[in-house]
């Protein structure tokens, strides 16, 4: 075989020993070392070096880390010393060790910062010389294996094993929260708060669910690893008030953990922060707020901050911290009192909507829900065929049960209507009637017993992927706005029709083209001037950044103040189906189209790598273009779809519905809709101006990653 930086060299061949399947012989030995050669160097995710007695660079693998922007040719010749790497000093060092003994380097630690990378990559080196049969020296193997996420779990995992055995030694609420504190600054955090409601110290328990946005909070637990005259801005026991809107509030508002990366000086929620205010003109820059919730109490909130010197927090620091706080809320949660009616409606409530919002292709998605009451606000993201995704919300304006049981029956009969393919006006329609229903049920209002009468509102937007397109209809709730690339925010769809259950049903639909990038923010308040600047403000500053980062400074915004009632703000950002995920023929309707689409369809599959699921898709795509042939006139489209899960749809111009028969034994036809709903995951019929669409859905192989 060829040595790097060399000729052939017999004494160096690596053999092909324990391989039965290569004979053997010089020329195939010889290919199978070029081959091996090859995958070394070219597709191992190891780094590996070649280097010859005066440790310059012979040759070196695609892979290996620290070298991925270093040019072969410019490099071979000299060391790494004299290419600048980083900690080159050190490493050749022991490199020339294992020239002089010959005893190999294995697993040696080392940290190399990469220019593109926050934080350094935790490395291992392993050295072997390179010797000939007879024993001369050519030089030394390096291999460099990144290690960097392996080691980042386990010591994760580490510290949370290290929380079991050291939070909750006792049942001191004080204790408790200290020794959280003190474990986060060991290896993990620089300053770490620890603050718990007041009412808990007292014995009592917040209600469950999300917390008022007005709570007394007594700092519970403090430490740090800074110099040792440092102590808390808030003293240990003291009690404070939070400031609305800021990502502490949030937290507690909003029970879900708080990343931010960087704290910036002009970050508007600061002016209503002083503490934090204070610790960033220490040199604080990146924290994490993590709620302590146990069995769906909120108690309090751990805060953990670090400093330049460190790496900011990241997501995985976010599961991490979110684990011990887990385990400390467990050993905090000693008090079981309610409120009845509030708390009671507020855990409906939060049990009635999602706590995280479903990822979709179609659309990426992020929320801020400030409750105010124990009110029937509702959001939700629908998954819809042909990809395509439904954003609802709501809003049963009242408070207590009654609000929130409406609420629960409106959100439940929206994603079951959804599922039903029926465009925006259709289904508030028959929401309509549902809500005329729940109305009518309750107690009269002329009765002293009755409550307070209720209004119910709602916004249903339907988005496709594939062509971009998006409908939307409103049933007396504020309209969208849209931020399009490059144009003015402005709101869009048609003018609200009545609220849902009061006077005559009367929805339009609008449609429009979104283009790629579009942002449509669904807020249950009028958009103002100032609050449609404020959000693209809040999204104009990291415009490819996470959505939800761009949500919460949106609403800490749009709502300075405590807000009156509920307050929702759903934003998604819009994304297009890349046009080699779908395929869509015109067929003719004559007896030679099913063969045909047949085909079309097995040759689309196998360039798509979805061979697995020929045979089931021939047999959906036959029996829908033959019900197409058999029962309609005029052209009849297949359409393949690449997301989440393989999507075949078959349109005609008839609008007649298509229904499963159970054919008896001794028929001859009439299973063809049995059929296909036995090798398909799901399937439906969807309706549209120009006729129907039948699909039907089959779930990826288990080797195909989904887009």
């Amino acid at each position: 075989m060829d040595v790097p930086g060399g000729g052939r060299d017999e004494t160096a061949r690596v053999t092909a020993g324990g391989l039965p399947l290569l004979p053997d012989g010089p020329e195939r030995e010889a290919r199978l070392d070029a081959a091996v050669l090859r995958a070394l160097f070219e597709r191992s995710p190891t780094g590996l070096h070649v280097l010859d007695t005066e440790l310059r660079i012979v040759r070196f693998s695609t892979a290996a880390p620290g070298m991925r922007h270093v040019d072969l040719d410019a490099a071979r010749g000299h060391t790494w010393a004299e290419l600048g790497l980083p900690g080159a000093e050190p490493l050749q060092r022991k490199l020339r060790g294992v020239l002089a003994t010959g005893d190999a380097v294995r697993d040696h630690f080392y940290a190399h910062r990469v220019e593109e990378d926050e934080r350094p990559r935790r490395l291992y080196l392993s050295a072997y010389r390179l010797e000939e049969a007879d024993g001369r020296v050519l030089g030394v193997v390096v291999t460099v294996a990144d290690r960097t996420d392996r080691d980042r779990y386990r010591e994760g995992l580490r510290l949370v094993n290290e929380a079991g055995r050291r939070i909750g030694s006792t049942l001191d609420l004080f204790r408790t929260a200290q020794e959280l504190a003190e474990l986060a600054v060991s290896d993990f955090a620089q300053v770490a708060s620890v603050d718990i409601l007041d009412l808990t110290v007292h014995g009592d328990a917040p209600a469950r669910g999300p917390l008022p946005h007005t709570v007394t909070l007594r700092r519970a637990g403090f430490a740090h690893a800074l110099r040792p005259e440092a102590t808390g801005v808030v003293p240990v026991g003291q009690v404070r008030l939070l400031d609305f809107g800021t990502p502490q509030a949030q937290t507690l508002m909003d029970p879900r953990p708080r990343l931010v990366r960087q704290v910036r000086p002009d970050d508007d929620w600061l002016l209503r922060d002083p503490v934090l205010a204070r610790l960033l003109r220490a040199g604080v820059y990146s924290l994490l707020v993590v709620p302590l919730v146990a069995r769906g109490m909120v108690l309090g909130l751990a805060t953990l901050y670090r400093l330049p010197g460190r790496p900011p927090f990241d997501e995985e620091d976010l599961t991490v911290a979110a684990e011990l706080a887990d385990r400390t809320a467990l050993s905090l949660d000693n008090a079981r009192l309610y409120t009845r009616e509030h708390s009671l409606a507020s855990l409906v409530r939060r049990r009635m909507i999602p706590s995280g919002l479903p990822r979709h292709s179609a659309v990426d998605t992020a929320h801020s829900y400030l409750p105010a009451h124990s009110a029937g606000t509702w959001y939700d993201v629908l998954p819809l065929s042909g990809a395509r995704v439904g954003l609802g919300v709501g809003e049963v304006l009242g408070e207590g049960l009654a609000a929130v049981t409406v609420m629960g029956r409106l959100r439940a009969a929206v994603s079951a209507l959804a599922a039903l393919d029926l465009d925006p006006a259709e289904l508030l329609h028959r929401l309509h009637e549902l809500t005329t229903r729940l109305f009518a049920e309750r107690p009269d209002p002329s009765d002293d017993a009755a409550t307070e009468p209720l209004r119910a509102r709602c916004l249903v937007v339907v988005y496709d992927p594939v062509t971009t397109r998006c409908a939307l209809a409103s049933a007396d709730h504020p309209l969208p706005l849209l931020l399009s690339p490059g144009e003015r925010p402005r709101q869009v769809g048609p003018t609200p029709g009545p609220p849902l259950g009061q006077d005559e049903p009367d929805y339009a639909v609008t449609e429009l083209d979104l283009p790629r990038g579009s942002v449509l923010a669904l807020h249950n308040a009028p958009w103002s001037d100032a609050s449609a600047e404020a959000l693209r403000g809040a999204l104009a500053r990291d415009a490819e950044g996470p959505l939800q980062e761009a949500c919460d400074r949106a609403a800490g915004t749009l709502f300075p103040e405590p807000p009156p009632k509920d307050m929702l703000l759903l934003l998604a950002r819009t994304r297009r189906l890349a046009d080699d995920r779908t395929v869509r023929w015109q067929l003719t309707n004559d007896p030679e189209s099913p063969g045909h689409a047949r085909r079309l369809a097995v040759g689309r599959l196998h360039e798509w790598d979805l061979g697995d699921l020929s045979f089931a898709t021939e047999m959906i795509v036959s029996e829908l273009v033959t019900n197409a042939v058999r029962y309609t006139e005029g052209p009849i489209s297949l359409r393949l779809i690449r997301e989440s899960a393989l999507i075949c749809e078959v349109s005609d111009g008839s609008s007649t519905a298509a229904h499963v028969r159970h054919a008896a034994p001794d028929h001859e036809g009439g299973r063809g809709l049995f059929l296909v709903a036995q090798v398909a995951s799901a399937w439906g019929t969807r309706f549209h101006a120009e006729g129907k669409t039948i699909w039907a859905e089959q779930p990826l192989p288990e080797h195909v990653e989904a887009p």
